[in-house]
């Protein structure tokens, strides 16, 4: 027999891991939860939150021969109370534990022995290597922060974080009723409207995230477009990455019907949207910002508020889209350079990563053109539009921008050789070509 009694564990995301170690419980599942398939994991439920997850076997390690390198990691003050909650947990667990024993002792004393049973305590190593839990061992569902839209019994709706992180801890919902966002899929909404207008009298506040200037006007502006919808106090959240022009157009419509108007361009690739941890940037009606709280949490590792009129997001975003997007036109050049001279990449990936320039997105991104490994991560075809729309605000206010203007030609080329629905970093067969 194998009988696991409380078993406390740390997990550990790993060194590249944008999670620190969080200590946490191994309990059962809820019956309704299905067991994801693969490799060996736990479901675990994290201390000092109210998160729990699937969690892989090999990324879990027992809490007391690890509590103190987990402290020297951790140093916020609700991880803190996470230690506390454990504590706490282990000295009821241990009252328990000491009560039932001489109950036990008393109710076998006449008793033949039973046949030895291995007991798991919180500290067996060896638990965690596979094979020692007396249910199915599964793989772990990625621990994102994914956006659902449940249905009360009110009939109403709310949003929430799922499977959210225990560095960001709970998040209170909003009891506003809300619609979209980046990566909200059909199965995780409670009802689709047929039309942007449906949508927008469904929810208090609506989001969009959409591909460009012409496709933001479009949702709103078009037939059965989102200001059809659009009624006194209603509030419509645009986090598209988009030019200021057209922030100041939407704004000004949204408004003129008695709607909230926000802007809340996002900065990130599609796989920290996934994993919930993108950059948001806002402007417009703080007290929209304010009511929105509790999705950006879910949304986003951190979001930011510029004050002054809506399109002030729109033009931080592009500036730093600008940016982004002329140093990854420069890695790629490197690269070439490199290979063009005799030099390995792979050696001039390694020193770049040993140097100041070190940072995930030029590992990840390097390591993705050495493989051959175009995977849209962030389109190369976004990337080139945001280029352009900062060079064209530059124009606007007689500020020159040569460096964008020469990576914006690079990406145009890019897109000449097809490489539009690629990663951004296709930009490279722009030099090979």
């Amino acid at each position: 027999f194998k009988i696991v009694t409380y078993r406390l564990i740390i997990y550990f995301r790993g060194k590249l891991g944008r999670y620190p170690p969080w200590p946490g419980k191994v309990v059962s599942p809820p019956k309704d939860l299905k067991k994801p398939r693969g490799k060996k994991c736990f479901f675990v439920k994290f201390f000092g939150t109210e998160d729990h997850a699937w969690i892989k076997v090999e990324q879990l390690k027992p809490y007391h021969p690890h509590k103190e390198e987990m402290i020297k990691i951790n140093k916020g003050k609700r991880f803190q109370q996470a230690v506390d909650a454990v504590e706490e947990y282990l000295k009821k667990a241990k009252g328990k534990d000491q009560t039932h024993s001489d109950d036990k002792s008393k109710s076998d004393k006449g008793r033949k022995a039973a046949k030895p049973m291995k007991i798991i305590e919180e500290d067996d190593e060896d638990a965690f290597k596979g094979g020692s839990s007396d249910k199915p061992a599964s793989s772990m569902e990625p621990i994102t922060k994914r956006l659902k839209i449940i249905e009360e019994d009110t009939g109403s709706t709310s949003i929430q974080a799922a499977d959210s992180t225990a560095i960001n801890g709970s998040i209170t919902p909003t009891d506003k009723r809300k619609s979209g966002g980046p990566n909200v899929t059909d199965e995780q909404c409670a009802r689709l409207g047929r039309t942007p207008a449906e949508v927008v009298s469904m929810c208090d506040i609506t989001f969009s995230c959409v591909s460009d200037p012409k496709a933001a006007r479009d949702l709103v502006l078009g037939p059965s477009g989102v200001l059809q919808g659009i009624r006194p106090g209603k509030c419509y959240v645009e986090m598209s990455t988009v030019d200021p022009e057209t922030i100041t157009e939407l704004a000004q419509v949204i408004t003129s019907r008695g709607g909230r108007f926000l802007e809340a361009p996002v900065s990130g690739s599609q796989q920290l949207s996934n994993d919930g941890m993108l950059v948001i940037v806002a402007a417009g009606d703080r007290s929209v910002y304010e009511d929105c709280s509790s999705c950006f949490q879910a949304m986003g590792k951190t979001s930011f508020f510029i004050a002054g009129e809506a399109g002030n997001a729109a033009r931080m975003m592009l500036i730093l889209n600008m940016v982004q997007g002329s140093f990854m036109a420069t890695i790629a050049e490197g690269l070439t350079l490199a290979q063009a001279t005799g030099q390995s990449q792979q050696t001039f990936l390694d020193i770049l990563c040993q140097g100041q320039m070190a940072s995930t997105f030029v590992d990840q991104k390097c390591q993705n053109i050495l493989q051959g490994n175009f995977k849209p991560d962030y389109y190369l075809k976004h990337i080139q539009k945001d280029l352009r729309l900062a060079i064209s605000m530059g124009d606007s206010v007689n500020h020159p921008t040569p460096m964008a203007a020469a990576a914006n030609e690079v990406y145009k080329r890019a897109k000449a050789l097809d490489q539009s629905d690629n990663d951004m970093s296709a930009v490279y067969r722009a030099y090979i070509h």
